[in-house]
Protein backbone atom coordinates (compact mmCIF):
# COMPACT_ATOMS: atom_id res chain seq x y z
CA UNK A 1 0.00 0.00 0.00
CA UNK A 2 1.19 3.59 -1.02
CA UNK A 3 1.55 5.92 2.06
CA UNK A 4 -0.81 8.27 0.16
CA UNK A 5 -3.44 5.15 -0.06
CA UNK A 6 -2.29 5.25 4.43
CA UNK A 7 -2.99 8.67 4.70
CA UNK A 8 -6.61 9.54 2.93
CA UNK A 9 -7.97 5.55 2.21
CA UNK A 10 -8.26 6.30 -1.42
CA UNK A 11 -11.30 7.96 -1.07
CA UNK A 12 -10.21 12.19 -0.70
CA UNK A 13 -10.74 12.96 -4.33
CA UNK A 14 -13.85 15.25 -3.37
CA UNK A 15 -12.23 16.76 -0.47
CA UNK A 16 -8.76 17.38 -2.84
CA UNK A 17 -10.69 19.03 -5.37
CA UNK A 18 -12.54 21.00 -2.90
CA UNK A 19 -9.13 22.38 -0.96
CA UNK A 20 -7.70 23.61 -4.33
CA UNK A 21 -11.04 24.94 -5.59
CA UNK A 22 -10.74 27.12 -2.06
CA UNK A 23 -7.15 28.09 -2.64
CA UNK A 24 -7.88 28.80 -6.59
CA UNK A 25 -11.45 31.18 -5.24
CA UNK A 26 -9.06 33.37 -2.29
CA UNK A 27 -7.18 34.26 -5.72
CA UNK A 28 -4.17 31.83 -5.09
CA UNK A 29 -2.19 31.23 -8.43
CA UNK A 30 -2.98 27.17 -9.03
CA UNK A 31 -0.81 27.33 -12.29
CA UNK A 32 3.12 27.03 -11.61
CA UNK A 33 3.19 23.68 -12.34
CA UNK A 34 1.80 24.12 -15.96
CA UNK A 35 4.02 27.46 -16.29
CA UNK A 36 7.28 25.57 -15.75
CA UNK A 37 6.31 22.99 -17.59
CA UNK A 38 5.69 25.15 -20.47
CA UNK A 39 8.84 26.89 -20.24
CA UNK A 40 10.32 23.50 -20.67
CA UNK A 41 9.02 21.97 -24.28
CA UNK A 42 7.12 23.82 -26.69
CA UNK A 43 3.56 23.61 -27.21
CA UNK A 44 1.69 20.20 -28.67
CA UNK A 45 4.48 18.33 -26.76
CA UNK A 46 3.20 15.19 -25.42
CA UNK A 47 3.03 14.97 -21.79
CA UNK A 48 2.47 12.64 -19.13
CA UNK A 49 1.20 13.55 -15.92
CA UNK A 50 2.08 10.76 -13.08
CA UNK A 51 0.35 10.86 -10.39
CA UNK A 52 -1.77 13.23 -12.01
CA UNK A 53 -5.03 13.24 -8.92
CA UNK A 54 -8.01 15.36 -9.93
CA UNK A 55 -6.62 16.84 -12.95
CA UNK A 56 -5.83 19.90 -11.88
CA UNK A 57 -2.18 20.56 -13.46
CA UNK A 58 -2.94 18.28 -16.77
CA UNK A 59 -5.93 20.13 -17.67
CA UNK A 60 -4.08 23.49 -17.40
CA UNK A 61 -1.59 22.18 -19.91
CA UNK A 62 -4.42 20.65 -22.16
CA UNK A 63 -5.81 24.23 -22.18
CA UNK A 64 -2.39 25.39 -23.21
CA UNK A 65 -2.33 23.23 -26.00
CA UNK A 66 -0.33 19.87 -25.27
CA UNK A 67 -1.39 16.22 -25.92
CA UNK A 68 -1.73 15.19 -21.97
CA UNK A 69 -1.98 11.33 -20.67
CA UNK A 70 -2.99 11.24 -16.99
CA UNK A 71 -2.20 8.49 -14.69
CA UNK A 72 -3.10 8.07 -11.28
CA UNK A 73 -3.59 5.14 -8.64
CA UNK A 74 -6.88 7.11 -6.75
CA UNK A 75 -9.72 6.15 -8.23
CA UNK A 76 -11.10 8.69 -5.95
CA UNK A 77 -9.23 11.45 -7.36
CA UNK A 78 -9.71 10.17 -11.51
CA UNK A 79 -13.52 10.70 -10.56
CA UNK A 80 -12.94 14.81 -10.19
CA UNK A 81 -10.70 14.61 -13.11
CA UNK A 82 -12.98 12.82 -15.59
CA UNK A 83 -15.77 14.92 -14.43
CA UNK A 84 -14.01 17.88 -15.39
CA UNK A 85 -12.39 17.42 -18.26
CA UNK A 86 -14.33 14.21 -20.08
CA UNK A 87 -12.18 14.88 -22.88
CA UNK A 88 -8.83 14.61 -22.28
CA UNK A 89 -7.41 10.82 -21.38
CA UNK A 90 -7.11 9.75 -17.57
CA UNK A 91 -5.25 6.36 -16.54
CA UNK A 92 -5.81 4.20 -13.52
CA UNK A 93 -2.31 2.59 -13.08
CA UNK A 94 0.30 1.86 -10.55
CA UNK A 95 3.49 3.67 -11.29
CA UNK A 96 5.78 1.37 -10.41
CA UNK A 97 4.26 -1.33 -12.74
CA UNK A 98 3.12 1.25 -15.49
CA UNK A 99 3.86 -0.22 -19.25
CA UNK A 100 5.12 2.99 -21.40
CA UNK A 101 3.91 0.82 -24.25
CA UNK A 102 0.27 0.60 -23.29
CA UNK A 103 -0.15 4.52 -23.00
CA UNK A 104 -2.07 6.18 -25.32
CA UNK A 105 0.46 6.89 -28.19
CA UNK A 106 2.80 4.84 -26.89
CA UNK A 107 6.26 5.36 -25.12
CA UNK A 108 6.99 8.73 -26.79
CA UNK A 109 6.57 11.65 -24.17
CA UNK A 110 8.34 15.24 -24.27
CA UNK A 111 7.84 15.32 -20.86
CA UNK A 112 6.89 13.72 -17.78
CA UNK A 113 5.60 15.89 -14.18
CA UNK A 114 5.55 14.21 -11.14
CA UNK A 115 3.90 16.86 -9.63
CA UNK A 116 2.24 16.76 -5.96
CA UNK A 117 4.62 15.36 -3.41
CA UNK A 118 4.22 11.95 -5.87
CA UNK A 119 7.90 10.25 -4.61
CA UNK A 120 7.05 10.39 -0.56
CA UNK A 121 3.52 9.17 -1.60
CA UNK A 122 4.58 6.05 -3.09
CA UNK A 123 4.57 2.71 -1.49
CA UNK A 124 8.30 2.16 0.31
CA UNK A 125 10.33 0.74 -1.80
CA UNK A 126 9.19 1.09 -5.24
CA UNK A 127 10.95 4.70 -5.96
CA UNK A 128 13.54 3.18 -8.10
CA UNK A 129 10.95 1.16 -10.30
CA UNK A 130 8.70 4.44 -10.38
CA UNK A 131 11.51 6.36 -11.80
CA UNK A 132 12.33 3.24 -13.93
CA UNK A 133 9.21 3.32 -15.27
CA UNK A 134 9.17 7.40 -16.13
CA UNK A 135 12.29 7.22 -17.45
CA UNK A 136 10.90 4.91 -20.19
CA UNK A 137 7.82 6.86 -21.05
CA UNK A 138 10.12 9.50 -22.08
CA UNK A 139 11.58 10.01 -25.75
CA UNK A 140 15.14 10.25 -26.07
CA UNK A 141 16.37 13.76 -24.89
CA UNK A 142 12.52 13.72 -22.69
CA UNK A 143 12.33 15.73 -19.27
CA UNK A 144 11.26 13.86 -15.80
CA UNK A 145 10.20 17.07 -13.68
CA UNK A 146 9.33 16.23 -10.23
CA UNK A 147 8.50 18.47 -7.39
CA UNK A 148 8.26 17.36 -3.63
CA UNK A 149 8.76 18.06 -0.08
CA UNK A 150 12.45 17.25 2.01
CA UNK A 151 11.06 17.48 5.17
CA UNK A 152 7.72 17.40 7.51
CA UNK A 153 7.41 20.89 6.99
CA UNK A 154 6.38 20.02 3.45
CA UNK A 155 4.82 16.58 3.43
CA UNK A 156 1.63 15.24 5.26
CA UNK A 157 3.55 12.33 6.15
CA UNK A 158 7.74 11.53 7.18
CA UNK A 159 10.03 12.53 4.93
CA UNK A 160 10.80 9.28 2.27
CA UNK A 161 13.02 10.11 -0.04
CA UNK A 162 16.26 12.80 -0.02
CA UNK A 163 17.80 14.44 -2.89
CA UNK A 164 20.61 12.15 -3.44
CA UNK A 165 18.79 9.19 -3.34
CA UNK A 166 15.93 10.57 -5.87
CA UNK A 167 19.35 11.76 -8.19
CA UNK A 168 20.51 8.35 -7.50
CA UNK A 169 16.95 6.71 -9.09
CA UNK A 170 17.31 8.77 -11.74
CA UNK A 171 20.92 7.95 -12.84
CA UNK A 172 20.50 4.24 -12.47
CA UNK A 173 17.24 5.17 -15.12
CA UNK A 174 19.37 6.70 -17.66
CA UNK A 175 18.60 10.45 -16.58
CA UNK A 176 20.95 13.22 -15.72
CA UNK A 177 19.92 16.37 -13.63
CA UNK A 178 19.40 19.83 -15.72
CA UNK A 179 18.05 21.92 -12.86
CA UNK A 180 17.09 22.04 -10.12
CA UNK A 181 14.58 25.02 -8.55
CA UNK A 182 13.17 25.79 -5.11
CA UNK A 183 9.59 26.65 -6.10
CA UNK A 184 7.40 25.69 -9.27
CA UNK A 185 8.22 29.53 -10.23
CA UNK A 186 11.66 28.61 -11.27
CA UNK A 187 13.70 30.22 -7.81
CA UNK A 188 16.97 28.66 -7.70
CA UNK A 189 17.33 25.65 -5.16
CA UNK A 190 19.76 26.47 -2.66
CA UNK A 191 18.64 24.22 0.12
CA UNK A 192 15.81 23.73 2.20
CA UNK A 193 12.72 21.41 2.29
CA UNK A 194 10.87 21.86 -1.16
CA UNK A 195 12.70 21.08 -4.64
CA UNK A 196 11.61 20.54 -7.96
CA UNK A 197 14.15 18.37 -9.85
CA UNK A 198 14.64 18.60 -14.13
CA UNK A 199 16.16 15.27 -15.23
CA UNK A 200 16.61 14.18 -19.11
CA UNK A 201 16.96 11.48 -20.61
CA UNK A 202 20.56 10.58 -22.03
CA UNK A 203 19.79 7.89 -23.76
CA UNK A 204 19.94 8.08 -27.75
Amino acid sequence: MSRWEELTGGTSGEDYAARFAALAGSGKDMHGEARLCAALVPAKARVLDAGCGTGRVMIRLAELGYDCVGVDLDASMLAVARRQAPELRWIQADLATLDPAELHGGAHFDLVVAAGNIFPLLAAGTEAAVVDRLAASLRPGGLLVAGFGLDEAHLPVAPAITLPEYDACCAAAGLTLVDRFATWDAHPYEGGGYAVSVHRVHRG
